[in-house]
């Protein structure tokens, strides 16, 4: 038994016992007192003649009154019970606690307490029902740093062994020199892209969203839907605007605008030649924007349309080369401004992509 069991035993026993003993006490004195009034007014009749005579019951002269032992025993016993019991309920889960959080501190993050709390239903139970959340939480977050770190190695080795190659080429080539810098300024470039956006990705990670400021939506829509319309020129794509005029939200207009980019981006990437993209925005009935993207590509299988906004996560039949990062670092985006940010497959195929964040005003 630990310390704490011990403290609420002491203090539920002496509060007990000191209240078992103050009211046996009262009554143990007014009885008396009541019982010697009662005599002083009624005195016991004297003997008949002749007969032998009997003291009546009670004390006998000279005697105090007796204790009442028996109920005093039974009072104490009834008090210990009681105080073991309600120590044990307090402490017990305490106990438990403990041991939970000494595990944590050793690294051990899959210790869960709530079914051990039985049907409790206190705060005792409900800290039990939040260090389980802790841990969960605590879990998932290592585990995506560690994800993280095996794919950022990943993803800088293949650039990095270009480059060496590309080194080896130019020693071994020198007529290919042109052609090698212009390699090596490529993969430099995706080098510098990739850190860039991991850069992003930790700072969003990190709380960082920079200053909030209200948005008009129709001006920043239209400045994405002309860099849309220009790099989808060449592949005679078209992308159509249906906007809700006089929309505003509260975000940083930096990384919402990247936000939104990297979705268009996505879905120009995806589309095939001649194909539509459209952009939509809306006000939606519980006081919210809603922006979504509709692109004409393949669409992501169902299995895996869960996890294409976690970082370095492609789908099987994504298109082109990228880092898996555009999504990712979209949906933090979104969450720093209470946002939300969705995908689902179209029956006719394709991928819709809806960002809802709360309106301004």
């Amino acid at each position: 038994m630990g310390r704490l069991f011990w403290k609420f035993f002491l203090i539920v026993w002496l509060a007990q016992l000191t209240a078992i003993l103050g009211t046996a006490a009262i009554f143990w004195i007014e009885r008396h007192e009541l019982q010697a009034r009662f005599e002083r007014q009624f005195p016991p009749p004297p003997p008949p003649p002749g007969s032998e005579f009997r003291p009546p019951p009670g004390p006998r002269p000279g005697e105090g009154p007796r204790l009442p032992v028996l109920p005093l025993l039974t009072g104490l016993l009834a008090s210990l019970l009681s105080a073991g019991a309600i120590a044990w309920y307090v402490a017990r889960p305490v106990r438990r606690l403990k041991a939970a959080f000494a595990a944590a501190s050793d690294g051990d993050l899959s210790l869960r307490i709530g079914p051990a709390m039985g049907r409790r239903r206190d705060e005792l139970s409900e800290l039990g029902d939040d260090f389980d959340r802790m841990s969960e939480r605590l879990a998932s977050l290592l585990e995506a740093q560690t994800r993280l770190l095996h794919d950022v190695s990943h993803e800088l080795r293949s650039p990095l062994a270009r480059l060496h190659a590309a080194i080896g080429l130019a020693r071994q080539a020198p007529e290919r020199f042109e052609e090698t810098m212009s390699r090596l300024e490529r993969e430099g470039e995706r080098m510098n892209q990739l850190v860039g956006e991991l850069l992003t990705l930790s700072r969003l990670e990190a709380g960082v969203g920079g200053a909030a400021e209200i948005v008009a939506l129709d001006e920043l829509v239209a400045e994405l839907l002309e860099d849309a319309r220009l790099e989808a020129a060449p592949r005679h794509l078209i992308v159509d605007l249906d906007e809700t005029p006089g929309l505003h939200v509260r975000a940083n207009p930096e990384l919402l605008h990247r936000a939104i980019e990297n979705v268009v981006r996505n879905a120009l990437k995806h589309s095939p030649d001649g194909g539509r993209i459209r952009i939509v925005t809306a006000a939606t009935a519980d006081r919210r924007c809603r922006i979504s993207i509709f692109d004409h590509g393949p669409g992501v299988p169902e299995d895996e349309l869960a996890h294409i906004f976690e970082p370095f996560r492609r789908a099987r039949n994504a298109i082109g080369h990228g880092h898996g990062l555009g999504l990712a670092i979209a949906r933090r985006v979104m969450l720093t401004v209470d946002g939300t940010i969705t995908a689902k497959n179209l029956a006719g195929g394709g991928l819709r992509v809806d960002l809802e964040l709360p309106l301004a005003g």
